[in-house]
């Protein structure tokens, strides 16, 4: 459960910014008072953000989100995938039970999520008879969850039992709310890299205030480990210059002598590595990272140095990592993050988990640390140097020469950090050829005067610049600003453009004005949609592209070119049994009844009538196993000829294969030409794009000779959101 250290400052009334959760898509503010904290909910469609303010009473007053709002906020967070983890949940119970001995034990829990180790924690104190004697506390400071904490503590009769406080663990006080120091400190606050959700702060922060000296903890202690492996797939994600020249297309994003101009984002990237099994080529054998003792105040930054064998010829193009948690101070008690090919291997030095059965699970992926350029060639049997270091809240790599001096240069204050997915995106070659030959057949012998680029896209900027040079070229960049305006002068020499025929705003589209345009009609809009920070939505939230040409509406020219000029929602019902198993609707967890958190957790199965849990972004390839189970059918059209509008489809899906249906993969397909030639995918079989999965509200065997599934979609142009509906017969 997550960490509750941090702090900044929302308006006007509330204190801290509360960051939770880097891999469970969570912020939250607390307010001042305990009972209230704001909820920063971003407009998909405009790119505004807004304020919600939730309460602590369960009835609601003047202003106070509404049960709904809340119930998306936590649904979309991977507390659910987290308490249907059993291998998880089973080894903190053990170990709980093992660290509680004591009936005078004083218990504390930091970021209790639902109560369910500070359950544990208060049933193992009373089976030793530290009932009335000893104590167990928890804080959980992010307010809607410290709602259903509550909840489930009443549920299982131990809301007397288990102290709750709305705070922030550095909030408490040895005094006020902790009667004294506590002896055993129960936590998960973990993310895929270990450190992210504020660990080591926190526990420094612990040590100092709230805990006797020489603690019992749960866990006791981590361990880091990583392993090199050469990828074309991952080479993709990071390596765009070499695809660039692989592509010569003509557009260089960076050109030769700012091959880093554009680059994959320095940081350990969490993913499921387990499907690339196949595609990868293992080059060491796993080595130890970092060791962290949670019984001791860590420090807040170390560096080691680490010797590595080759065990083959390659290309290290990635560092793999992942973490063992050892629970309980006997070394009985182990979990882990490691990928399926570590967990099958024989390696003898590495901890077993005792149960190495573990479910695919969505909370806690592997980490990626992408080398730069084309990676780093080895031989077998040489020896290399890894530097890894960390701060407060990350770990980082560098590859040493013979010099012991990093191998990766260092990258310059104009360039641009992408996700690494984008960074493929702008090397795949059919991509780029759709875009350009779209670009150029929109333009053929037409003078345009005013062109705008909508969204953040870099490619169309640089596209539109050196195909049109007579037009003023508008970029809009509502995400990238300042830094993309810098980026796009850096490479205008290299693409044929002089950077005085663009012009960046740095504005969402409802801040354009005429004057921004010269008073000058718009002859083409274009954006890819592409905007930044918008990567792990549901894919039609860029329909922002559809809201900014209804913007532009009066701005256009009569025969303006609208690229892409419509979207296209697609699916394809699909077996999904690892993804339904972590979100289906919990009963009994280790002993504790969760049933009352289903339906704010978005469950799916067990809940009222055929009520749906909510449609949620994903990439499918990395959901364990998938299947189709039918062809991909269309639902809906977003014209964007037409000012944006409600919209409405239903369509009927024949299964092709037998099999269990467990719901249906949705994403959008961009047209980008009127004759509808040429068309850019979203969907599954693009591993570069997330899709949204609606979850069924039960799994039905499917025969392709009977069984017929009936979907309807929404779409509300006020909110953004497309909701779904859907039936067997």
């Amino acid at each position: 459960m997550p960490g509750c250290l941090a702090g900044l400052s929302p308006p006007p009334a509330a204190l801290h910014l509360l960051l939770r959760g880097r891999g469970r898509s969570r912020m939250a503010f607390s307010a001042a008072a305990p009972s209230r904290a704001f909820q920063l909910r971003l407009n998909p469609l405009t790119g505004d953000s807004e304020w919600l303010v939730v309460d602590e009473a369960e009835g609601e007053d003047a202003g106070a989100a509404p049960p709904q709002t809340q119930r998306q906020l936590l649904a979309a967070t991977s507390y659910l995938d987290m308490l249907n983890d059993a291998a998880r949940n089973r080894a903190y119970r053990r170990a709980i039970e093992a660290a509680v001995s004591d009936p005078s034990s004083r218990v504390l829990d930091i970021g209790a999520g639902t109560g369910l180790l500070s359950m544990m924690s208060a049933r193992a104190l009373g089976a030793v008879g530290g009932e009335g004697r000893g104590s167990v506390s928890a804080c959980e400071s992010y307010l809607p969850m410290g709602k259903l904490t509550r909840k489930a503590l009443r549920a299982n009769g131990m809301d007397n039992k288990v102290k709750l406080f709305h705070k922030r663990s550095d909030e408490l006080q040895v005094g006020v709310e902790l009667d004294s120091p506590a002896d055993v400190l129960v936590s998960e606050i973990l993310d895929s890299e270990l450190l992210g959700e504020g660990l080591i702060p926190t526990l420094q922060q612990a040590h100092d205030s709230l805990l006797v000296k020489n603690p019992k903890t749960v866990p006791y202690r981590a361990t880091t480990y990583g392993q090199l492996v050469e990828s074309p797939f991952l080479w993709k994600m990071h390596d765009l210059h070499s695809n660039e020249a692989n592509a010569a297309d003509g557009v260089w994003l960076t050109p030769g002598g700012m091959e880093n101009i554009v680059s994959v984002k320095l940081q350990q990237h969490a993913m499921q590595c387990d499907p690339l099994q196949d595609e990868i080529r293992l080059l060491s054998e796993p080595f130890k990272v970092f060791e962290f003792d949670f019984s001791e105040r860590p420090e807040s930054q170390r560096e080691n140095k680490i010797t590595i064998k080759t065990t083959g010829d390659g290309c290290v193009h990635a560092i793999i990592s992942w973490w063992v948690l050892q629970l309980d101070s006997d070394g009985s008690i182990f979990y882990s993050t490691a990928p399926r090919w570590v967990r099958q291997s024989s390696i003898t030095d590495l901890p077993q988990c005792a149960d190495d059965t573990k479910d695919w699970c969505d909370h806690w992926k592997h980490c990626v640390w992408f080398t730069q350029g084309r990676g780093a060639s080895v031989m077998k049997d040489q020896t290399l140097s890894l530097r890894a270091s960390h701060n407060l809240t990350s770990i980082s790599y560098q590859l040493l020469n013979a010099n012991d001096e990093a191998c990766n240069g260092s990258l310059k204050g104009d360039h641009l950090t992408l996700l690494p997915e984008r960074i493929a995106l702008y090397g795949d070659r059919y991509w780029r050829s759709a875009l350009i030959t779209a670009i150029k057949n929109a333009l053929g012998d037409r003078s345009l005067q005013t062109c705008i680029v909508a969204d953040d896209s870099i490619f169309l900027a640089l596209l539109v610049s050196s195909l049109s040079p007579s037009s003023k070229v508008i970029a809009m960049f509502p995400g990238l600003r300042d830094t993309g305006a810098t980026y796009l002068q850096a490479v205008a020499k290299a693409n044929n453009f002089s950077i005085d025929q663009i012009q960046v705003i740095g504005k969402r589209a409802a801040s354009l004005s005429t004057d921004d345009l010269e008073h000058k009609k718009v002859d083409l809009l274009v954006g890819e949609p592409f905007y930044c920070g918008s990567e792990g939505m549901l894919p039609w939230q860029n329909l922002r592209f559809w809201n900014a040409r209804t913007l532009f509406g009066s701005m256009l020219s009569e025969d303006a070119l609208i690229m892409p000029c419509k979207g296209v929602l697609k699916l394809c019902a699909m077996s999904l049994p690892d993804l339904w198993r972590s979100r289906r609707s919990l009963k009994n967890v280790e002993g504790f009844d969760h049933s009352v958190v289903n339906e704010t957790l978005g469950a799916c199965g067990d809940l009222p009538g055929e009520q749906q849990g909510p449609c949620l972004p994903y990439y499918v390839w990395q959901c364990g196993y998938t299947k189709k189970l039918s062809k991909v059918y269309s639902l809906m059209d977003f014209n964007f000829a037409e000012p944006i509008h409600s919209c409405f489809g239903k369509t009927k899906i024949e299964f092709a294969d037998a099999g269990t249906c467990h719901g249906f993969a949705v994403w959008i397909d961009w047209v980008l030409d009127e004759k509808n030639s040429i068309v850019l995918s979203t969907g599954p079989d693009s591993r570069y794009w997330k899709q949204g999965v609606q979850l069924l509200s039960k799994p039905i065997e499917v025969n392709p000779a009977k069984s017929q599934l009936h979907v309807e979609a929404s779409f509300d142009p006020s909110s953004g959101d497309i909701t779904f509906c859907s039936s067997f017969s």
